[in-house]
């Protein structure tokens, strides 16, 4: 196989996962729709933690780019050393592919940790508090709770649908980063394509 184009392939995937991630973190600004909620500072502390922004999406690209760069050229080496340059890029690629299992991972942690929590939102009371977050996830289970919370409307859905989304875009990040790091490995021991008919092809 040639691992210079799983890489590629690693690294289109990732790129599309990354604006997802971008995208979700900026929805979970806006409650449905309505901007005053962040301007008042009346948004759940971990949506401010960046993670789908940063963690999920601008560190992902890094790697993204990485693993798209990894196939251009043959697969046949460099100055005569066959294989060399494209085996040290390959071995290379396993330090970015580190960089995106952190962001990957961060992404993760806090999506989860937001879930956890629960939003800040209006009670009964008339006090803005983390209404579920004695709960310890509970809540999650508990849908008749979930009208607790008064303003903004349908924010308990709202945090829960974007958080649980960061969650399982951050876990196939994090998944497709660790393959990278054994394709990478791989690559390094064969170069990019192991058998000598898959480099006269390329």
């Amino acid at each position: 196989m040639c691992y210079g184009k799983c890489a590629r392939c690693i690294g289109h995937a990732l790129v599309w996962l990354a604006i997802l991630c971008i995208v979700t973190n900026i929805l979970l600004y806006f409650p449905n729709g309505a901007t005053k909620y962040a301007s008042e500072d009346h948004l759940s502390r971990f949506v401010w933690y960046f993670s789908g922004i940063a963690g999920g999406g601008l560190l992902i690209f890094l790697p993204a780019f990485v693993f798209m760069g990894l196939e251009q050229g043959d697969c046949c080496g460099c100055g005569g050393n066959e294989n060399c340059g494209k085996r040290c890029a390959m071995l290379s690629s396993i330090l970015a592919a580190v960089i995106g299992i952190a962001g990957s991972g961060y992404c993760v942690i806090v999506a989860a940790l937001g879930l956890a929590e629960g939003p800040l939102c209006l009670d009964s009371s008339g006090q803005w508090n983390y209404t579920f977050a004695s709960t310890e996830g509970q809540y999650l289970l508990e849908r008749s709770s979930w009208s607790q919370c008064i303003e903004p409307k349908h924010v308990v859905e709202w945090n829960v649908s974007l958080f649980s989304i960061l969650l399982a875009l951050g876990g196939i990040e994090f998944i497709l980063c660790l393959i990278q790091v054994i394709n990478g490995v791989l690559g390094g021991i064969c170069g990019y394509c192991c058998t000598h008919h898959q480099q006269y092809d390329c």
